[in-house]
């Protein structure tokens, strides 16, 4: 489910802004980007993300900014070597001159800022923002979860409506094959040329054969059984993404079923409309953890 959040802390000697945003993902998918200085905290981090959120993909983003007074950490192994390559070069080509300490300042990594360890405070600062920010994304996931909600009980009334058409179409079908089948003969008697009389039992045998391999009744029930369940997952606490993603694979099975069980236009323009409401369900399922 997308949604953004955003938490701050500061303490005597450090600020830190943390800002989050998600998006949809079947797993929980956590990117970070952090200061070399907090690579040590990511597993915290990440723990504390995997207590709030189970999927979606996940981009944090942390400022961590030191207010007290900085001290540097001087690379003397570096400057060492500039001073004797500077002496070298004097004493092999006879040259005057004093070694410039600014120009040795300038050197690319001879002065840095020190790394100070994350101290508790600073620490605690951290997970504070972080806690913050998880705060807010969460209220906006929420607010977007409510709406989301309604959008999916629309759709389930609308497969649910298509119930009782198929079930009206299929209460009909063994005298639409009587009718089928006696016209079929009745063409074939009348091409041939030839007086045949219908044996009535053997009839009465085809069209029980063809409506019990046509029988969806079973199908039906479980669809209705489904879309109860889905509908108290909806309104069910807690996460039900995988509960629903299995509801919607079931959903479709039977639309499927249904579909290759019948040839009346009206139970596959059903069945067709719930594959296609379905469809839409699994998309906003996405969303939903």
């Amino acid at each position: 489910m997308t949604g953004f959040g955003r938490g701050a802390a500061s303490g005597d000697e450090f600020t830190v802004a943390v800002e989050i945003k998600t998006v949809n993902n079947r797993y929980l998918d956590i990117h970070l980007r952090l200061s070399q200085e907090l690579a040590p905290l990511e597993m915290i981090i990440r723990k504390r993300i995997s207590a709030r959120l189970s999927r979606g993909r996940v981009d944090l983003n942390i400022n961590f900014e030191r207010t007290g007074a900085t001290t540097y950490e001087v690379n003397r192994p570096l400057i060492a070597g500039y001073v004797s390559a500077m002496r070298e070069i004097q004493e092999q080509f006879n040259l005057a001159g004093d070694i410039d300490v600014s120009a040795v300042a300038r050197l690319p990594g001879a002065l840095s800022p020190a790394r100070d360890d994350m101290d508790e405070m600073n620490t605690a600062g951290l997970e504070k923002a972080l806690d913050e920010a998880l705060d807010s994304l969460e209220l906006m996931r929420e607010n977007e979860g409510a709406a989301l909600a309604d959008e999916m009980r629309s759709r389930l009334a609308k497969i649910e409506a298509e119930v009782p058409v198929i079930e009206a179409a299929a209460a009909g079908l063994a005298d639409a094959y009587r009718q089928r089948l006696q016209k079929r003969v009745g063409e074939l008697i009348a091409r041939g040329g030839q007086a045949i009389e219908l044996d009535a039992g053997r009839l009465a045998q085809e069209v029980a054969y063809l409506a019990d391999r046509s029988d969806i009744s079973e199908e039906l029930a479980r669809l209705r059984s489904h879309l109860e369940q889905f509908r108290e997952a909806v309104d069910a606490e807690g996460e039900v993404g995988k509960r629903l993603d299995f509801l919607l694979q079931e959903l479709n099975r039977e639309a499927n079923t249904v579909l290759s069980k019948s040839t009346e236009i009206a139970i596959k323009d059903a069945g067709l409309a719930i594959k296609a409401e379905v469809e839409k369900l699994r998309e906003q399922v996405q969303n939903v953890e």
